[in-house]
């Protein structure tokens, strides 16, 4: 039921209801009235415009005058009504497809926001490591002459000569060996009787505590340090060999690299301070072992005694010589003088890799490890296999001899570390460790020292 004005008899856009005659009006039309009379139409009672009062109704439906009734008229409506939604249909696929296209627009520069994010990104890690290498390359000594006391490159250009044919064991060089073995020996025996007084004792190596953090030695997208050695004539330059392929003398004391050597083609695995020459050795699964000079800054020996990767590298106590072991089951003695490879063998019955290789102190035999965790004692001047100590259940990764030659400390992928006797040729210690710790040759020799030379003393 609608509601119609009692004037005009239409329904009214804006009702409202006189409370004198409780009828319905259009308000514009009662208004006027109002005004004119100031009476109600209906009952003439006297009646004011603050007294309407306002109906809430909802938007009021028209009924069609008479004219649009006809089929005519009816079709006319339905054509003009279809017009409508056509030309508002039309309109919203404008806006869809300009919608379309600010969307791509958009996608599009979300693609190359993303792109220049990437690209300002990898800039920003570059300038990260150049920054971090900026300080300590500060102090970068410039090349300098190779003095005659270090080995010098057999070719005396920019590349070192490489050799790797070998030349057997001479009787002058088993003389050498044997003369400085029979010197260390002696002096190792003086050592003995006393324990010595620079040993870092168990209570004061908790106390250790770190003094300072060197960053930017290594390529920070390439990080790894794998090796590390310490200069023994000046224990402020420290040695390390990394997975970005390079080698860093740094000088901790002035916080700068002294040098970085590059010529490995993959990582390096083992680096060795010459103890008095300013030469530095390397190793690396490509099969090659690098002789380097400080100052330098360059190669100036590569030895191929391997065809595959070189997985342990030791000084003799001469510093005229280098024993290395490799994955291709051999281990070889080289001259650093010339680069040359002495002696070359291997254990035709064991058939495996070698993982790891150490001198003994004295210099005339040496231990090697083996993927099948066997550990080897080798006789450096017959080239003979003279003892076995097996034992672990991993491939061995490191081996330490005792400074005073009596013991022997070996750790494997197993997570443990095994203390031999040497002399009656048995196993008396097996420490076994907790979370899969991996042992490397740091924590033997660290052991060792510590350990054994003080409760094991001769």
């Amino acid at each position: 039921m609608s509601l119609v004005c009692a004037i005009c008899n239409e329904v009214p856009e804006h009702p409202c209801i006189s409370p004198v005659s409780n009828h319905v009006f259009e308000r514009r039309l009662i208004e006027k009235y109002i005004a004119e009379n100031g009476t109600d139409p209906m009952n003439g009672q006297p009646l004011s415009e603050e007294q309407l009062v306002d109906i809430k109704v909802t938007h009021p439906i028209r009924p069609k005058a008479p004219s649009a009734t006809s089929i005519p008229a009816i079709l006319k409506s339905l054509q003009d009504e279809w017009d409508a939604v056509m030309l508002h249909s039309f309109t919203l696929r404008q806006q869809l497809q300009t919608t379309r296209q600010e969307l791509s627009h958009a996608l599009y520069q979300h693609d190359a926001a993303c792109r220049v994010i990437a690209r300002l990104n990898k800039e920003v890690t570059a300038a990260r490591e150049a920054l971090a290498t900026l300080k300590p390359q500060a102090g970068l000594v410039a090349p300098q002459a190779v003095p005659a006391s270090q080995p010098a490159a057999a070719g005396g250009g920019g590349e070192p000569m490489e050799i790797s044919e070998q030349v057997g064991m001479t009787p002058e060089i088993i003389q050498k060996l044997q003369d400085k073995a029979t010197i260390l020996t002696t002096e190792r025996k003086k050592r003995g009787k006393t324990v010595p007084e620079e040993l870092v004792r168990a209570e004061d190596l908790s106390k250790y505590r770190q003094v300072a953090s060197h960053a930017g030695l290594h390529s920070a997208s390439v990080p790894g340090i794998l090796s590390l050695d310490v200069c023994p004539s000046d224990t402020n330059k420290v040695l390390t060999g990394g997975a970005d392929k390079n080698v860093v003398v740094f000088d901790k004391n002035e916080e700068q690299i002294v040098a970085t050597l590059k010529g490995h083609a993959k990582k390096v695995t083992s680096v060795i301070y010459h103890p008095s020459q300013s030469v530095v050795f390397s190793a690396s699964p490509d099969a090659t072992i690098r002789v380097w000079s400080v100052t330098g800054g360059n190669c100036i020996q590569v030895v191929r005694a391997h065809e595959a990767g070189v997985t342990g590298l030791s000084l003799h106590a001469t510093g005229d010589y280098l024993l290395s072991s490799s994955e291709d089951q051999y281990w070889a003695f080289s001259d650093i003088q010339t680069g040359r490879v002495l002696t070359k063998v291997t254990d035709e019955s064991a058939g495996c890799a070698l993982t790891c290789a150490q001198f003994h102190p004295d210099g005339l035999i040496f231990g090697t490890g083996t993927a099948d965790s066997q550990i080897k004692i080798w006789d450096l001047k017959e080239r003979t296999n003279v003892a076995n100590f097996p034992g672990h259940s991993g491939p061995v990764t490191s081996i330490a001899f005792s400074e005073n030659g009596y013991y022997l400390a070996t750790g494997a992928q197993d997570s443990s570390v095994k203390l031999w006797d040497l002399r009656k040729l048995k196993n008396f210690k097996t420490i076994s460790l907790d979370n899969n710790y991996e042992v490397k040759m740091a924590n033997i020799s660290l052991f060792l020292n510590m350990s054994v030379l003080r409760n094991c003393c001769v």
